[in-house]
């Protein structure tokens, strides 16, 4: 592999034992709250450093404020923004604004709802529409309040919104309660419920270690039609839900590393590097399933990953 060593020069106090000096690093990549993202935030810390021999911190962040912060200079890279999902802030910041890049090689994912196959055993249930039924809907009511529960995401994930839209849209929004919560404890009911022959029904996507782990059924939808898909975010206008819609199925979205506009002109082989990133389905979710159900550390996952992987990232490099 390819090594590029930068020098760097550390202000460790005065001769007399003052204390050191605060450095900021080079690069700060956001991270947001799923397990894809995160993994990938660790592959691209390891390259850097390695190769470049730049400092880099990883900062927890939302979709919105990692933008934000790379507008303003304050972190450089998020390392899989999700496209239709991230539309408004792509937009923005990378069209309006031209404050942020976006690396052209896209990771293709999908989107949809999802159940265990037992479920859909149990039920027949096989269109998402088929929620829209009361009495298909208790199967998955678990409060005893007469309506099913359905996880729809994460607080913060642009799909979340999204969900609320193609509930109302559909109109299983009378028959469910939408739920929103950390996935990690959303997958534990999806888990929970293949152990004791439970009925569930939620958000499913890929790249993800979800499909590996249990026999899923993804609920039939109308194909994608771009005329029947008009999603407003909330951050753009506060009556969002009620002027979207959103009745047919996710078109393919492409997940791709955007970085600060500004890392050309302060760290320009970062820069570069990031614009080249490529990574494809099969070897995110590979490198999800390592975090999640082998339970690895991110950064001694990340580390053997970029050393058994060098050709690839030599392609970055380039």
């Amino acid at each position: 592999m390819k090594l590029k060593h930068s020098i760097k020069v550390l202000l460790a106090g005065s001769v007399l034992g003052s204390a050191s000096i605060a450095q900021a690093a080079d690069v700060v990549i956001g991270v947001p709250n799923w397990p894809s993202v995160r993994v990938t935030a660790h592959v691209l810390k390891v390259a850097m450093e390695e190769n470049l021999g730049l400092e880099v911190e990883l900062q927890n962040g939302t979709n919105p404020v990692i933008f934000e912060a790379m507008d303003s200079g304050a972190m450089h890279v998020h390392p899989e923004v999700w496209l239709p999902n991230q539309t408004n802030l792509n937009n923005k910041f990378v069209q309006e604004k031209q404050s942020v890049r976006q690396n052209p090689n896209g990771v293709a994912g999908d989107q949809a709802m999802c159940v265990t196959a037992g479920t859909a055993e149990r039920t027949g249930i096989a269109n998402l529409a088929d929620l829209t039924d009361p009495d298909m809907a208790k199967n998955f009511d678990t409060d005893g309040d007469g309506k099913g529960e359905i996880w729809i995401g994460a607080a913060g994930w642009a799909s979340t919104n999204v969900e609320k839209i193609r509930a109302k849209s559909y109109g299983y929004d009378q028959t469910m309660n939408l739920k929103e919560m950390d996935e990690t404890l959303a997958l534990a009911e999806v888990d929970n419920a293949v152990a004791q022959d439970k009925d569930i029904v939620f958000f499913c996507y890929t790249p993800h270690h979800m499909f590996a782990l249990h026999e899923l059924v993804i609920l039939k939808e109308p194909a994608h039609d771009e005329s029947k898909w008009s999603v407003i975010q909330p951050t753009d206008d506060p009556e969002w839900l009620d002027k979207s819609e959103a009745g047919v199925a996710w078109s393919t979205a492409y997940l791709h590393v955007h970085y600060a506009t500004s890392l050309e002109d302060d760290q320009p082989e970062a820069a570069a590097m990031l614009s080249k990133v490529k990574l494809d389905t099969a070897t995110v979710s590979a490198m999800t399933y390592a975090l999640v159900v082998d339970k690895e550390d991110p950064a001694e996952f990340a580390a053997k990953w970029v050393a058994d992987n060098a050709e690839i990232v030599d392609s970055w490099l380039q």
